[in-house]
């Protein structure tokens, strides 16, 4: 459905002339500085995979989306969407494709929700009882039965996020490319747009790429995840695979009946990270020591009464691939 094959992505900025008259210089100079800012990318995205696409600010995650919906033209490479280049066949494709960029609204901000939805609907021609069940189900299903009536500038964040969520679907695109979705958005606003979401992806079987700096998001969305870094990926895989590949280690707190009784030197290989009268913390990596090894030999040092194992917070893992 999505194939993406080799693209490149440079921009040029004019060098900046010193001295008295340098702007003037600098806007009369052909010297550029370069800056690559996606490098050699290729991926496949097939019908109904929800992919997060992750990595640190300026790693290229919003240059991407924007190559993948025809906005901007790779330098070098090749993106098709079923087939069709979005630069070349960019009306076939964007019916295709339904774009939510957080920090920007595709609705008219001094109008009416529904006045925007209306726009919408004659600029993607949508047959008019067809439009209406559409809104009729996406009003359902976001819950924006109250919002319809309202100029955009007075919805909240969520509110909002909601409304162009809704706009973005109105032509029943296959794709969804979602930019930052939930930023800034409270709890309950993110528990909402990550329950569409879902029904989006696992009931309509809509292809979902989702770029977003909450982890959150991520674990508890997508089934596949890439992470780009200074313009290439440095990983596509399952995020469980993603935890096996780092290894950070497990964090494990035994509680014993009675005083532990540390001996000088033990056999494997964890470590000790906090020690009390009755209770011990330790690390230890589970890719290359079981669990029940390091339970065994901690047994050892007392009668143990509980324990309690915290698997590495998943934003560790991902900061991990970043540094």
């Amino acid at each position: 459905m999505i194939s993406v094959k080799h693209i490149r992505k440079t921009f040029q900025t004019p060098v900046r002339q010193e001295g008295r008259f340098g702007g003037l210089r600098t806007l009369l100079s052909r010297a550029y500085l370069e800056k690559e800012a996606v490098k050699d990318i290729s991926f496949e995205i097939e019908t109904g995979e929800f992919v997060g696409y992750i990595g640190p600010n300026g790693a290229g995650k919003s240059t991407t989306i924007k190559m993948l919906t025809g906005i901007l033209h790779p330098t070098a490479g090749e993106v098709l969407i079923h087939g069709y280049s979005p630069q070349k066949h960019r009306r076939r494709v964007v019916r295709q494709l339904g774009v939510v960029f957080g920090q920007r609204s595709q609705l008219w901000w001094d109008l009416p929700v529904k006045d925007s939805y209306e726009i919408l609907i004659a600029m993607y021609r949508i047959d008019s009882a067809v439009a209406q069940r559409r809104l009729g189900e996406l009003t359902e299903l976001l819950n924006l039965k109250e919002l319809l009536e309202m100029p955009v500038r007075k919805l909240s964040l969520g509110q909002r996020m909601r409304a162009d969520l809704a706009a973005s679907m109105l032509h029943d695109p296959d794709i969804l490319f979602l930019d930052e979705p939930t930023i800034g958005l409270d709890v309950v606003a993110k528990r909402s747009i990550r329950g569409f979401l879902h029904t989006l992806n696992k009931e309509f079987r809509k292809t979902i790429l989702l770029t977003t700096h909450d982890m959150d998001d991520i674990e508890q969305l997508c089934e596949r995840v890439i992470v780009i870094n200074h313009g290439q990926i440095s990983y596509d895989g399952s995020i469980g695979s993603l935890r096996e590949r780092i290894g950070l280690p497990t964090v494990m707190k035994v509680t014993y009946r009675g005083r532990v009784q540390v001996p000088a030197q033990w056999e494997l290989p964890f470590q000790i990270m906090e020690q009390e009268e009755d209770c011990l913390t330790i690390s230890c990596n589970r890719q290359s020591l079981k669990a029940m090894e390091v339970l065994r030999e901690l047994s050892a040092w007392g009668d143990m009464e509980d324990v309690h194992m915290e698997e590495p917070d998943f934003e560790e893992v991902i900061q991990s691939l970043y540094q």
